[in-house]
Order: structure tokens, then C-alpha cells, then sequence
């Protein structure tokens, strides 16, 4: 199953579908029960409970915040995810920074790893400057 590529493109728009939506127990389902987040490089979160935690605080912070596909491209178990993510900054601290109502658009790029038909691993890339800057102007 994991070399099934449009199999693995559809479970990551599915799993991408769910936590826009903030159901995070069906975002859950989607994770394997080995789970790790990597926020960066080389700062691992596992579990679906820590990733969902951690997407809490993003959602949490926007009142309005949501993100789209704007490509998928699949090989061997490994899917790449292009979003770009958009919200107002206008209800909770957002890296330490106290909101002030900007509207923050930023891209991702997303590295997913596929392990008995659920996601094992993913691993965000982002510029969090660009995101502070944009918080702060």
C-alpha cells in the first residue's frame, strides 16, 4: 500500500481535509501509532496527541485561519505537500507574540512519510521569520 502514490496523495489531502476542519480525532485516524512530528529539523513531537497540540496553538491563535493544497507529488511512501496557510492574527499569542490583527499568509512545504496505509512521520518546513514579520508590522 505505501507505494500506491495516489493512494498516499489522497490519504495526505484527506488528513490535510481534517485538520483544516479542526476534527482533530479524524486527523488522528490518519496517523500511524508510531507518529512523529517534526515542527523543524531536528524537533521531533510524537504521537497524535502532541501533533494535535501543537495544531491547536496555530488554530487557536487565528480567528479565521486555514490553509490550502496547492500541490501534491508522491513517490515510494513519500508524499511532498505545497500549502499555503492565511489567517488573521487576532486571538491568542503566536510564538510569543501578542496579536494584533494582521493577516499572515505564508507556505509550506509539508514531507510526509506513508507506513501501513497511515502516516508515520511529517516533517514542516516553513520561514518562521517571514511569519514574525508579518505578526509584528
Amino acid at each position: 500500500m505505501e507505494n500506491n502514490l495516489e493512494y498516499n496523495k489522497q490519504l495526505v489531502s484527506d488528513f490535510y481535509t481534517a485538520v483544516d476542519q479542526q476534527d482533530y480525532d479524524a486527523a488522528s485516524a490518519f496517523l500511524h501509532k508510531d507518529f512523529t512530528f517534526y515542527v523543524q529539523v531536528d524537533n521531533p513531537i510524537p504521537g497524535a496527541d502532541g501533533f494535535v497540540a501543537s495544531e491547536k496553538k496555530n488554530f487557536d491563535a487565528f480567528g479565521d485561519f486555514s490553509f490550502q493544497i496547492i500541490d501534491l507529488i508522491a513517490e515510494g511512501n513519500k508524499v511532498a505537500a505545497y500549502m499555503i496557510h492565511e489567517g488573521t492574527h487576532n486571538k491568542n499569542p503566536l510564538m510569543g507574540l501578542i496579536p494584533k490583527g494582521n493577516t499572515i499568509r505564508f507556505s509550506l512545504m509539508m514531507w510526509l512519510t506513508i507506513e501501513d496505509g497511515k502516516i508515520i512521520e511529517k516533517r514542516a518546513h516553513f520561514d518562521r521569520t517571514d511569519i514574525k514579520e508579518q505578526a509584528v508590522r
